[in-house]
């Protein structure tokens, strides 16, 4: 019973974290059942792999949800939004083969450093002007929001494929969505509005977890069981997230979410290095 309680909590909190401020959960799931199964035998059977190839699953539903939240407010560029997954999921395949090499102390120390630059990213994200050095005429996109207001912005395709490969690969070798990299990449290079850079990340969190969860499904990476519990709380705490993004201000929980990962990773951190 305490083990379904702590698999609900896990799971909807961090859907709701996720899906609120475009990160998906997942970086939030994996280094939790790491510590609860393999550092407190709370959980059984958990690796570091299993945690991974069980938070990918988990996030298929938690973007799958979240999408079709966004979709009905027209927060999700689906149509350029696409050109951002012909790097991503071969990476996201790539990375879940990878992850294989992964022992504790390497998980922990290279999940706590990737931790500790999400933190990095959300505290200066709202500091970091777009880049316009992309901004040519032929790489112009529009889309037009649930209000009709029209944005503009640029998506060259070399650099839309070379850094979600990069992102899909952290993806699948950590089993964290991508959308903590995918949202500020958005933002800062491609020059997305924040409302839709939000809704778009979370559907590509969608595409890439099914794809990083085949490669991890055909390795044994899953823990079935746990993953049930997990995706139930995590479908209703995702579709929580979405309700809270329209009507509450995201700054307060992005503050709260970048301290809990900093000072995660840099427990992660000391504790491969002792």
């Amino acid at each position: 019973m305490l083990t379904i309680i702590l698999l609900v909590l896990i799971g909807g909190l961090s859907a709701i974290l996720g899906s609120l401020v475009g990160i998906g959960g997942g970086i939030i799931i994996v280094p939790t059942l790491v510590y609860l199964g393999v550092e407190h035998d709370l959980l059984n059977d958990i690796t570091p792999q299993i945690a991974i190839g069980t938070s990918s699953v988990i996030l298929i539903v938690t973007g799958l949800s979240s999408t079709l939240g966004y979709l009905k407010t027209k927060q999700v560029d689906v149509k350029n939004g696409s050109i951002f997954l012909f790097g991503l999921l071969p990476g996201s395949l790539i990375g879940t083969f990878i992850s294989r090499y992964l022992t504790l102390d390497s998980f922990n120390l290279y999940f706590g450093i990737f931790l500790i630059f999400v933190a990095a990213l959300l505290i200066v994200r709202n500091k970091l002007k777009p880049i316009k050095y992309f901004a040519k005429e032929k790489y112009e996109k529009t889309y037009i929001d649930a209000e009709g207001h029209t944005y503009h912005y640029h998506v060259p395709p070399f650099v839309a494929f070379a850094t979600t490969l990069v992102i899909g690969l952290i993806t699948g070798l950590f089993g964290i969505g991508g959308g903590a990299l995918m949202t500020p990449l958005m933002l800062i290079v491609f020059r997305f509005p924040p409302h839709v850079a939000v809704g778009t990340s979370m559907m590509m969190i969608f595409f890439s977890s099914l794809m990083s969860s085949f490669g991890h499904i055909i390795q044994g990476h899953v823990a079935w069981g746990y993953a049930l519990v997990l995706m139930i709380s995590s479908f209703i705490g995702a579709q929580i997230g979405v309700k809270v993004n329209q009507q509450f201000k995201s700054n307060t929980v992005v503050t709260m979410l970048r301290t809990v990962l900093l000072l995660l990773g840099l427990y992660l951190v000391i504790k491969s290095l002792l």
